[in-house]
Formats: C-alpha cells, structure tokens, sequence
C-alpha cells in the first residue's frame, strides 16, 4: 500500500515567500507590528503545514498602512494650512503697520510743509525788513556823503555850537568860569578855521562873552573853605574869659597881712575879704551883661561855633553870601563874649575871622550868551535843513 505524505516547507521557501514582493510592507520601519510569520522565520521557526491561507498575513497589513498614510496625510494638510493662515496673518498685519506708517509720513510731511511754509514767510518778512533798513541806511549815507562831500566845514559849525553850548552849561550849572572861557575860546577857533567872513559876527559875539566872563571876579573859593576848616579845629584851643585870673578886683586895696599889732583892725578885715573873695567875684566888663558859662557848659558853646563855621563853609560853594556873612557874625560875637579876647590865639582865631568877613562870595554871572542864539541860527540854515532834504540817489532808489 502506497503511502500519501504532506509536503513540507522549506525554511528557505518560508522565507522567500515572507519577502515577496506580493507580502504588504508598511510604509515605515516603525508604523505597524512586524508579520509573525516573518517574526517566527527571523527566529528561525519553521511554521506549520496546513495553519491557514498563505495570503492571509499580507493582505491584513494593507489597511493599517493605508491609515497610516492618510493621517500623515491629513497632518501634513492641517500644517500646511496653519502655515498659510499664520502667513496670510502676518501680512496682514504687515500691511496694516504699513498703512499706519504710511499715514504717520503723510502727517509728518504736511506737518514739515507747512512749518517750511512759516519759516519761508518769516525769512522772506525779515528779508522785507532788512531790505528797507538797508535803504533807510542808505538814504543816511547818502545824507552824511553830501554834508561831509560838499561842504566840510559844517562839522567845524557843529564843534563850536556844541563849545559853546557847553560853556553856558558849566558856567550856570557849575558857576565855573574858567571853565566856561577856555570853552568859548575852543569854539572861537573852530570858527577860525573855517575862514568864512559870514562868521564874523558870531564870532565876534564869542570875542564879547569871553570878555563878560573875564570881568566876573575870581575868588578862591577853595581856599576859603579850607580855612574856615582850620578855623573849626582851633575851637578847641580857645580860652574862656570866666578862668582868667589875672583880671584886678574892684577893691585895689593889697590884701596882705600887716606884722603890726596895732593894725589887727586891718588885718582882721583884709582876712574877712579874702575870705568872701572865694564866695563872690565882681570883675569889670566892657562888653553887654552877658551871662557867665558854667565849666560844664563849655562844650556846648564850642559845637556850635563849629556849626556855624560848617554852615559858612557850605554856603561857599553855594555863593550863598548872606548866610556865609550871618554865620561868620555869629561866631564873631560868640568869641569876643565867652573866650578871652586877650589870649593870643583868641586873637589870631578873630583876626582869620574879620579877614574872611570881608571876602564877597557871590559871582555876578550874565545871564546868557550873546553867541548862543547866533550859532544855533547857523545850525539851522547850513546843517538841519541840510539833512531835511533828501538826496538824489535815495530818491531814485525809491
């Protein structure tokens, strides 16, 4: 009897057939489990005959990979659309911070135009302006040209009107006559120079008022103030009437004592004088009764001989002869009635006094100048209506 045996497969077969190309793979090493029958045939198992369908294992792995790829696919889709979306975001905030840049360079340059505009206004107003000062300088120019051009001596009439006009200030604000001469005698030569017989009358006029100011008395005001200055500090040096004891009493009689007994009526009535001598004291006076000074009240009479001195030394300058004259009485008689008018510097002090007296401190000053009105009439014909009228270069340029 013939015996019927089941073939069996080859390790080798198994494993050629596991790597047909009719076995389905999947799409990556790692996306699906691994076929069994291939797990067993790497391990080196041999399956066994007749355990199912061949193509069972290969068509079950077709599925899961087709997944697989269309997940990928899908996931590689939504990416693909985030980035589009993301894309199309940034852009449009792109052109929105465009647009608003955009609007804020449109704003800044109006803004720049229209501050141009204002600084091409002001610029072209200042130009305006500088240009008609520059005309106006112009038309002075001019003016000067023509005054010092065609006639030079004008600024010789103009240095002696001022000379003189500065004479009358010094000579009645001042009250300096020197002063004043040395200044018309400038003017006069200013004149000179010009060597105009039309001037002859002013200056003759001048050649008067120096003449005027030659007669006023000079007198040294300066040393008179400086004297009455010594004469205040003498004060002090003054001796008082009441301590003169040299001055006779009324009674003549001799007051010393005789060594005679005979005489004690005498003696006792000489001691009782000289007793009431220390208790009252009559002295001959030629002068008015004046009353005497106490010792402390001294001080007082001498303060205000001072202040008559000083009031006299301020009127000086002042030519203020009347009160200078009041004041230098005063201490005249306050002297001659309270200080010894025997005393050798009480009659130095006096003397000093009685010289200063004499002196006349005020100045007969004219009360103007003759060439004042003439020099100004002058001024005003040559060199005033002069510059009145307008040049002709200033007149074509307008």
């Amino acid at each position: 009897m013939t015996e019927h045996t089941t073939p069996t497969i080859p390790q080798d077969d198994a494993t050629r057939k596991t790597d047909s190309p009719h076995a389905s793979t999947p799409l990556s090493g790692d996306a699906g489990p691994r076929p069994a029958a291939a797990t067993r045939a790497a391990g080196g198992e041999i399956p066994p005959a007749g355990n199912g369908k061949p193509g069972k294992t290969a068509g079950g792995r077709r599925p899961l990979a087709l997944i697989v790829a269309v997940l990928a696919l899908i996931i590689a889709l939504l990416l693909a659309l985030g980035v589009y979306i993301a894309a199309r975001q940034q852009a449009h905030q792109q052109e929105v911070a465009r647009t608003q840049l955009q609007e804020g360079l449109d704003a800044l340059s109006q803004a720049q135009q229209m501050q141009r505009q204002q600084y091409q206004d002001a610029l072209d107003a200042a130009r305006a302006q500088q240009d008609a000062q520059g005309r106006e300088l112009e038309d002075l120019q001019n003016k000067l040209t023509a005054i010092t051009g065609t006639n030079a001596n004008t600024w010789l009439l103009s240095q002696a009107d001022f000379l003189v006009k500065m004479a009358g200030r010094k000579l009645w604000s001042d009250r300096d006559v020197v002063t004043a001469g040395a200044l018309l005698k400038s003017a006069d030569a200013s004149l000179a120079q010009m060597n105009d017989p039309s001037l002859t009358e002013a200056r003759r006029a001048i050649t008067d008022d120096i003449g005027t100011l030659a007669g006023v008395s000079q007198i040294d005001f300066d040393g008179i103030i400086l004297k009455l200055n010594q004469l205040t500090n003498q004060v002090d040096n003054l001796r008082l009437a009441d301590n003169d004891s040299d001055e006779s009493p009324m009674d003549s009689d001799s007051g010393e004592l005789s060594g005679s007994i005979q005489e004690w009526r005498q003696n006792l009535s000489k001691s009782w004088h000289n007793f009431m001598n220390d208790f009252i004291t009559v002295r001959r006076r030629d002068t008015g009764a004046e009353p005497l000074l106490a010792p402390n009240q001294d001080v007082y009479l001498r303060e205000n001989i001072r202040s008559r001195l000083l009031v006299a030394a301020q009127a000086v300058p002042r030519h203020q002869n009347e009160i200078y004259q009041q004041s230098l009485d005063s201490v005249s008689t306050w002297v001659r009635a309270y200080f010894d008018t025997d005393d050798a510097t009480t009659r130095a002090f006096l003397s000093q006094i009685d010289a200063l007296g004499e002196e006349d401190i005020t100045m007969n000053l004219p009360d103007s100048l003759q060439s004042q009105p003439l020099l100004d009439k002058l001024m005003q014909t040559r060199v005033r209506n002069l510059l009145a009228q307008p040049t002709v270069p200033a007149a074509q340029g307008e």
